[in-house]
């Protein structure tokens, strides 16, 4: 075989389409544009998402724009004030939590926020705290601790 024997496959290579080249070529005329309108017409395009001067539906419904974070941790969440249920010296952890109703279930990470005021000493363990919630815990006379999630503190 020479480079010059060298053919693509059968059907591989179309003609491109050569308009406004006369009625005999089949493209004459109006070159495959229709008749009139904004289409029809010489550098005539619209945006993407333009209705014709229509209200556009992007604008109709405002919920709709933005978008939503598929990646965002959604935590469970626990004030200081709602820790002062438990007796003085207590470990709290995410178990405890779930058994006295503060939370759900230990499905989502659980974080400590710092609304209200704590007057004893807890040991909290909890995947996140505020800086605010740990500087009431510790001020009160307890301990933090940080639990990745998906373990439980023991």
């Amino acid at each position: 075989m020479k480079q010059h024997e060298l053919a693509p496959a059968p059907g591989s290579k179309k003609d491109r389409k050569r308009v406004g080249r006369g009625n005999a070529s089949g493209h004459g005329t109006y070159s495959c544009r229709g008749l009139k309108g904004q289409k029809s017409r010489s550098g005539g395009k619209v945006r993407p998402g333009f209705e014709g001067g229509q209200l556009p539906i992007i604008k109709r419904l405002p919920r709709k724009r933005g978008f939503t974070n598929i990646f965002k941790t959604e935590f469970s969440l626990v004030n200081v004030e709602e820790l002062s249920l438990f007796d003085p010296n207590t470990e709290v952890t995410i178990d405890k939590l779930v058994e006295s109703g503060l939370i759900k279930s230990s499905s989502k990470p659980v974080k400590i926020l710092a609304r209200g005021d704590l007057d004893q000493p807890l040991l909290v363990s909890a995947n996140k705290f505020s800086d605010a919630a740990k500087a009431k815990i510790e001020a009160a006379g307890g301990r933090i601790e940080e639990v990745p999630f998906g373990s439980s503190a023991v």
